[in-house]
């Protein structure tokens, strides 16, 4: 028993010394290292619920089908890349189309994806659906068809310090649900934020959902920033915060689709939208022609849902075209514009007024 605790000291010794990423001279119990070569669903498959698995530096050809709780899948940076094997995939998550897969018959809470990249996969980077508390942290995720990251019917998710790169819809997607219409649902406070997000079609996507933080996020050459999409469901999507993000030069040209006309040059669009804070964001130099095309836009949802009771409040929001501020959906009630450092609104007068030595301290459009 004595020798078993030692040989168990040592290991995790090994590992804090080493690092995640770094080679041990033994497993500690609960871990399984994945080395070049090796399967990485071999040693999901082998783990229980709290297990580590750790994945060496290599590019792993497969996707990985995680249906367990409590179990973390750390990598080495961005020397661990996971990629389609040009195969057919032995598990649902690749004949999904997608790279890593957090989905179970019930709920799955406190899995971890830490620490890898995730690329060119047809549909999406990382799914998940029906989670609690998932943590996916310094992840990137590059060119896959659909979305980098993206989330259904889940709560609690923590999505921060990754990066979201050149995929074909939103770096970062939340919604309730995707393939059932329904009221926005409540996430229970999850977090976007410190990510960076750029060439895809949509930064960040928050559809049908409510209560969660998008912040200090940078979003850059993308169709658009971040948009926040309701519908005439109930409850009505909204309820949360966009804050202290860098939104700038998003004038990618995206086709328009059945739902949204073209999308170029749109910071932060609201759409259908209730009681959402976007407050001391910096959102600049997006310019474009669309109907959604402007620094913060208000615009009503395609089946014609107001936006009411939303807050834009002490943002920056220069140098935007056609305008800095929009509010396009006028019928909408109690939607306030308060204390944004701009020079361009639609109507006139939503902006603080701006003198060449400075800004005048009183304000208009309040």
């Amino acid at each position: 028993m004595v020798l078993r605790q030692m040989k168990y000291m040592g290991c995790v010794a090994a590992m804090m010394i080493g690092g995640l990423g770094a080679a041990s001279p033994c497993d500690a119990p609960g871990r399984h290292v994945v080395h070049a070569g090796e399967s990485i669903q071999r040693a999901v498959n082998r783990a229980r619920p709290g297990d580590t698995i750790v994945v060496r530096p290599g590019v792993y050809r497969e996707s990985v089908q995680i249906n367990k709780s409590r179990l973390r899948l750390i990598g080495a940076g961005h020397k661990t890349v996971i990629t389609p094997s040009g195969r057919r995939s032995q598990n649902a998550c690749g004949k999904s189309g997608n790279g890593i897969c957090v989905v179970g018959k019930h709920r799955l809470r406190d899995v971890t994806i830490r620490s890898l990249t995730v690329r060119g996969f047809k549909k999406t980077g990382i799914w998940a659906s029906r989670t609690d508390r998932l943590v996916v942290h310094h992840v990137t995720v590059r060119k896959n068809g659909v979305w980098g990251i993206a989330q259904e019917k889940s709560i609690r998710g923590v999505f921060r310090d990754n990066s979201a790169i050149d995929n074909g819809d939103a770096g970062i997607f939340l919604a309730n649900k995707t393939r059932e219409e329904g009221g926005g649902s409540d996430t229970r406070g999850a977090v976007i934020s410190d990510n960076y997000l750029a060439g895809n079609r949509i930064g960040v996507t928050i559809r049908r959902v409510r209560n969660l933080t998008v912040s200090y996020n940078t979003m850059t050459r993308n169709c658009g920033g971040v948009f926040v999409v309701g519908d005439e469901s109930r409850p009505q999507a909204g309820a949360l915060t966009v804050r202290n993000n860098s939104i700038y030069k998003n004038n990618k040209y995206c086709a328009g689709n059945s739902r949204l006309p073209h999308i170029q040059g749109s910071g932060i669009v609201l759409t259908g939208a209730e009681h959402v804070l976007v407050r001391r964001n910096v959102v600049r130099d997006n310019h474009g022609k669309s109907p959604l095309s402007g620094g913060v836009v208000l615009f009503h949802s395609f089946v014609k849902v107001l936006n009411h009771h939303n807050v834009i409040s002490d943002n920056i929001v220069l140098h935007n075209r056609p305008v800095d501020l929009a509010n396009r959906d006028l019928p909408g009630k109690g939607n306030r514009f308060i204390h944004n450092v701009c020079r361009t609104s639609e109507p006139a007068g939503l902006c603080r007024r701006l003198h060449r030595d400075g800004l005048n301290p009183s304000a208009t459009g309040e």
